[in-house]
């Protein structure tokens, strides 16, 4: 029976809530109905008259082709009361905040965290409070009953599944890292900077951005000179989530090592300085030496370097437990004799016909660069070795993104709507095709650049070379043109290690 559950006992709580597994929203909406029945005929009487008549005239209720919004089904239809917008958890005399968070299924078959895990919004009416266990976050985050449903768009939405109902509480080794977070976002927000705020200044919790339309996502700021900023929730980062779901519910991932191995590594110390100390510890040494102390192979491919950087962290593999969780890439730098960056930084490529369909706030490229944090290996040239520099820990500043970036993107954009230029080129080597957008010698930060085995084109005028279908994608005019991947400017990264 709906509603039977002790609102005061937690352990009542998740027995009740279990039961969801494997119902679909529809199906918990006619239980709902069911009950409204039972209650009309005097079977049952659980709930109080105010709420029985609100659910009679609730939309959602009466009209199954009603759009329905999943945010506050659950407690509404099956926990019995009505949502509101309180900060103290939902189920108070219990300590239990409900959160539903989507899965998403890859092509591969293997399930993924669909998205961020929203906690609270960021008040910029009020001071904020600097004593974390006195937060609206901690009273959130301390106690969740996690819903995980599988997210089909192929579907209505009342149709999706609950696969997994779990109580989840942040680890005691990743609380430490949450409550840096937590001061991070905190110490911006205090120097009047909430509109500099990015996902990728923290690791495990971050500060996404709230708001449907660009007039009422924007309001000032409590501090400083109340400069208008995006409003934001504090929230679980989309990698965390996913950590969280294969881990702790799925439990079919392969462990990753951690490199905090002992609790007490953080207590006087922030995770980013941790490090940056223990990579520091072997500065001076050249990359031989350290295949030697850790005992590889010296072969100088790409890997070698990243390698190594996991090797100084005491990681034997080449997954670190708590970069999965917080979205940092390793990257090696080798600079050069000359005091050149030896290449720029590729990403993965990306298709023109979906790159044009976006906005710059909902883009492919925005949203990795404002989610994902470099931990920056730096090694120098001294001939024939490279020397262990130092190390730094990085995200795209705010400006460059949301200025020269955006600029920049959007140019590249323009360019593809409005029709990229080929031109045949013959030259000693053979064929090629130049084209107009802006080489890496005309931009600041990005540019874009082939990415496939080989050159590959067909045109309007019967052309074909390469494989088209495998090494190049469509543009808006029907013309196939070799893949294309954005590359971050080796000068730009240059200027960002300063070391």
């Amino acid at each position: 029976m709906l509603f039977d559950h002790d609102e005061t006992d937690s352990r009542s709580i998740i027995e009740y809530a279990k039961k969801m597994e494997h119902l679909t929203y529809n199906d918990i909406l006619e239980l709902c109905r069911e009950y409204v029945r039972e209650c009309d005929k005097g079977l049952v009487n659980n709930r109080d008259g105010v709420f029985i008549r609100s659910l009679k005239n609730d939309t959602l209720f009466n009209d199954t082709n009603a759009k329905g919004q999943l945010g506050t089904f659950i407690e509404k239809y099956y926990f019995g009361y009505e949502p509101n917008g309180d900060q103290q958890a939902d189920l108070f005399d219990a300590g239990i905040e409900i959160k539903q968070t989507p899965i998403d299924t890859l092509k591969s078959g293997k399930k993924v965290a669909g998205e961020r895990l929203s906690i609270t919004m960021i008040s910029y009416k009020n001071p904020v409070i600097d004593n974390f266990y006195e937060s609206h976050v901690w009273e959130k985050i301390k106690s969740i009953l996690l819903i995980h449903y599988l997210r089909d768009k192929n579907k209505k939405r009342l149709d999706y599944e609950i696969q997994y109902v779990n109580l989840f509480t942040p680890p005691k080794e990743d609380l430490k890292i949450i409550i840096d977070d937590y001061n991070k976002i905190n110490e911006k927000i205090k120097n009047g900077l909430a509109h500099e705020i990015s996902e990728s200044d923290t690791l495990y919790l971050g500060a996404c951005t709230k708001g449907n339309t660009a007039a009422s996502s924007i309001v000032p700021q409590y501090y400083g000179d109340h400069i208008p900023a995006k409003k934001r929730n504090f929230c679980f980062k989309r990698s965390y989530m996913d950590y969280v779901l294969q881990n702790y519910v799925l439990k079919d991932e392969v462990p990753s090592e951690s490199i905090i191995k002992n609790k007490n590594d953080l207590e006087n110390i922030t995770f980013d300085n941790f490090i940056i100390n223990k990579i520091n510890n072997y500065r001076g040494k050249t990359d031989k030496q350290l295949c030697n102390l850790f005992d590889r192979e010296y072969n100088k491919n790409k890997a070698q370097w990243i390698d190594l950087a996991y090797r100084m962290l005491g990681i034997k593999g080449s997954s670190a437990e708590e970069f999965k969780k917080a979205n940092i890439i390793v990257k090696a730098i080798r600079i050069e004799k000359n005091g050149k960056n030896r290449e720029s930084m590729s990403f993965p490529p990306f298709k023109f016909m979906e790159l044009v369909k976006e906005t710059w706030d909902n883009s492919t490229l925005f949203n990795y660069f404002d989610t994902t944090r470099f931990l920056f290996v730096v090694f120098e040239s001294n001939g024939d070795s490279y020397t262990l520099k130092g190390a730094k820990i990085w995200n795209m500043p705010y400006h460059d993104l949301n200025t020269i970036v955006k600029s920049e993107w959007e140019q590249i954009k323009s360019i593809i709507i409005n029709g990229v230029e080929l031109k045949k080129c013959e030259t000693a080597n053979g064929i090629y095709y130049s084209n107009n957008f802006q080489k890496k010698s005309q931009t600041q930060i990005i540019h874009i650049r082939p990415h496939a085995q080989k050159a590959a084109y067909k045109l309007h005028d019967g052309t074909i070379i390469g494989n088209y279908l495998k090494d190049a994608n469509i543009l808006p005019n029907g013309d196939y043109m070799t893949t294309q991947s954005f590359w971050i400017n080796n000068e730009y990264i240059l200027k960002q290690i300063n070391l």
